[in-house]
């Protein structure tokens, strides 16, 4: 410093008691400047006030010379208590030079520097605040400081500040928060802990709502709850659950659609905290905001269904994901399957587009404020607004995450349970717009029949019968599914009405409230039976394994009479004739035994009706495939004589065993219908496959006393026939 450059008011002496090397003579130097400037106070000496101010700050604050930086540092706060509550005039002057000196290379020269600005600050109090930013700012770089003294100094620094802006009702708000938003993606953990205190800070104070920013600052907060240190998690945990009482409390202020793309993000996180509370974050908004979260459905679903795989290690989280994916599906509703009109309603709420993500940075995971999820369901779904939002459901988007989903092998089987529960659903709430997806889901519905779950196929049969018979489904016209001669008279398939077995009743008639209790068949359906078909033929181990699993089952979802049907026209023209065997005898064994069929096998019984006269003959065609099965049909439907006419043809000896015909035993049977000729259409004329049949043995009745005693002996007789069955089954299978 130039010893001979005049540093007037400043005398000579204080000049250089500012430029020594000894903190005391500093200090003394200190006290000579604040009674200076109390004098040019007192004189109203602006000027003066001004000179003195500016020659510390540029001649010694920021001098080259770091024992002349200390002297402007404590003489500039010298100033400040001098001029006492007016240094809210000089304070730009003030706390500039101090601030540049946080940034000086000495650990010493910083820590002065915080000395200085403390005092300042002290005095100037409420009037500091237009200077918050810069001040804030400095003090989040010194909240890193490695030195520990320098540490010590910003957090008494910082205590002031924050007592500062507590009892202050002028805090300019929306000028900090750029700044927050920029320092809260801060790595440091300290500059962190500085950043979650002031989050705390702000949000206890009354007069400033925080809630209405919150956006601009989630992603971070949940960037913080990452961090490596159990305090600074622990205190991002307690300003989350702040928030969250504060939206619980005030919902109808809060920005659900703003926040919505952040919480899909920190739901698919691997870390359990974080995931934990995005995922409890989201289960209130989506009971709180209701609708409103509708247009981000692709994306929640993204995040949830993963979860519901969860095992017990991470159960708090699969629970709040289990009640996230139940609301989030309670909002669908028949509305949505009408044509995208704008509606003239009110809406509260801005709604962005979903896909536009406000998170800065792809953030991780999810817990709850208290390390746990409730998973009751609030009192109401849509307190944000009691008029309808007019927000739009994104059919696309959700039908190609559950398409994705379904289509993973990998993924556990509680989600493929949940997203066919998602596609069932969508096929009764909203089936128009569904069906235009239907193409795209129906391969990978019928691989899913594959699956190794029980429960997963039983919940894919359900959505492949909810197809298969939604009116939504049908076409004027379906044309060829699977070539020029697939086609299925309709007319002949028989669809009763509940509780009335046997009557027609037309598709327009089903309503979606009967889905499927009362099915009809639209235009997809006989596509469904061909497709199962190829599948059963092309996987064989399907169809032994699970083939007659999945036909009872669809018998119970659809009409069994139209499953039977179709599915023996279809093997009529089957060129591969020992699929077409082994199918026809899993679908008489099911025909014989199972209780699903009981009421098929009624009708059959008796072929008094058109309808069921019809049904026998479809089943006869195809039943040629396997002359055992065909054999057993004649018996189920009492054509006993044909029966007999069969067995002669196929085993020639039997008849010289059977001791009498069935017309011999004098038996009623039901007549055959002439529906001409009746073999496959694949298959060799019966004449060519079956052996000709030997004159029947004249064989006489036995008597009702043999009769008994036979049946007592443990040998029963078909009806009407003089053939004891065990004798029966045994020519059977030596077919």
């Amino acid at each position: 410093m130039n010893p001979e450059k005049d540093f007037a008011p400043l005398t000579p002496n204080i000049v250089r008691a500012l430029n020594d090397k000894l903190y005391e003579k500093r200090k003394v130097a200190a006290l000579e400047i604040e009674k200076l400037v109390r004098e040019f106070v007192a004189q109203n000496n602006t000027v003066q006030i001004k000179h003195v101010i500016q020659t510390l700050s540029q001649e010694f604050a920021l001098s080259q010379h770091p024992h002349s930086r200390k002297g402007g540092l404590i003489g500039l706060a010298a100033c400040s208590i001098a001029l006492g509550k007016d240094s809210g005039l000089y304070l730009k002057e003030l706390i500039e030079p101090v601030l540049t000196c946080f940034n000086d290379a000495d650990s010493r020269l910083r820590y002065y520097a915080c000395e200085a600005l403390y005092n300042i600050v002290k005095v100037a109090r409420g009037a500091v605040l237009p200077h918050f930013n810069v001040l804030f700012d400095g003090l989040s770089k010194l909240a890193a400081d490695p030195d520990p003294n320098v540490k010590s100094g910003s957090e008494l620094l910082d205590r002031l500040l924050k007592d500062i802006v507590t009892e202050s009702n002028k805090f300019d708000l929306v000028g900090f928060i750029p700044l927050l938003r920029e320092r809260i993606y801060s790595n440091n953990q300290y500059a962190r802990q500085f950043i979650i205190s002031w989050i705390l800070v702000l949000e206890s104070v009354p007069d400033i709502n925080l809630l209405d920013y919150l956006p601009e600052i989630l992603d971070g907060l949940f960037q913080i709850l990452g961090d490596n240190g159990k305090e600074i998690r622990k205190m991002c945990e307690v300003v989350l659950g702040e928030f969250l009482k504060e939206i619980k409390k005030n919902p109808s202020s809060v920005k659900f659609a703003e926040m919505a793309n952040i919480l899909v993000i920190h739901c698919q996180t691997t870390d359990d905290l974080i995931q934990l509370t995005a995922m409890c974050w989201m289960r209130e908004f989506i009971q709180l905001a209701g609708r409103v979260m509708l247009p981000y459905s692709s994306g929640i679903l993204t995040a949830v269904l993963p979860c519901l795989a969860y095992d017990d290690r991470k159960k708090n989280i699969k629970e709040a994901a289990n009640v996230c994916n139940q609301s989030l599906m309670k909002l669908v509703t028949p509305e949505d399957d009408e044509p995208d009109e704008p509606k003239p309603v009110v809406q509260r709420q801005a709604d962005p587009n979903p896909d536009d993500s406000v998170a800065k940075q792809e953030g991780t995971g999810s817990g709850g404020p208290d390390g746990s999820c409730d998973s009751s369901f609030s009192s109401g779904l849509s307190s944000v607004s009691t008029e309808r939002a007019p927000v739009a459901l994104h059919l696309d988007g959700i039908v190609q995450v559950l398409n994705c989903h379904l289509s993973d092998m990998a993924i556990g089987m509680m989600t493929r349970i949940a997203v066919l529960k998602w596609l069932y659903h969508l096929y009764i709430k909203t089936p128009r717009k569904m069906f235009r997806h239907t193409d795209s889901l129906f391969p990978i519905l019928l691989q899913t029949l594959s699956d190794e779950s029980d429960e997963v196929i039983l919940k894919d049969l359900e959505v492949l019968a909810e197809i298969a018979s939604s009116p939504a489904g049908q076409t004027e016209d379906p044309g060829p599914l699977d070539g020029p001669d697939l086609r299925v008279s309709h007319s002949e398939l028989q669809v009763p009405a509940p509780g009335r077995a046997g009557l027609l009743t037309a598709p327009s008639t089903k309503g979606l409230e009967c889905s499927p209790s009362t099915p009809t068949m639209n235009s997809y359906f006989y596509k469904f039976m061909i497709n199962l078909l190829k599948r059963f033929s092309s996987e064989r181990k399907l169809l032994e394994v699970r083939g007659a699993f999945i036909i009872r089952q669809l018998c119970l979802l659809l009409n069994a009479e139209n499953i039977f049907h179709s599915m023996a026209d279809i093997l009529l023209r089957e060129e591969d004739l020992k699929f077409a065997s082994t199918m026809v005898h899993t679908l008489n064994t099911i025909l014989l035994t199972s209780t699903e069929l009981f009421q098929l096998r009624n009708q059959l019984k008796d072929l008094k009706t058109l309808e069921s006269q019809n049904l026998f003959c479809c089943l006869y065609r195809s039943w040629c495939h396997n002359p055992v099965t065909t054999v057993s049909l004649c018996f189920l439907t009492q054509n006993y004589r044909h029966a007999y006419d069969l067995i002669q043809k196929l085993y020639p000896s039997l008849s010289q065993c059977s001791g009498s015909a069935p017309a011999a035993a004098g038996c009623e049977e039901q007549p055959v219908p002439d529906q001409g000729p009746l073999r496959p259409a694949h298959a060799p004329a019966p004449e060519q496959r079956l052996p000709a049949a030997l004159p029947p043995a004249p064989v006489r009745a036995q008597p009702r006393a043999a009769a008994d005693r036979r049946q007592r002996e443990g040998s029963p007789q078909v009806a009407g026939s003089g053939l004891p069955q065990h004798r029966l089954c045994r020519a059977a299978a030596a077919l």
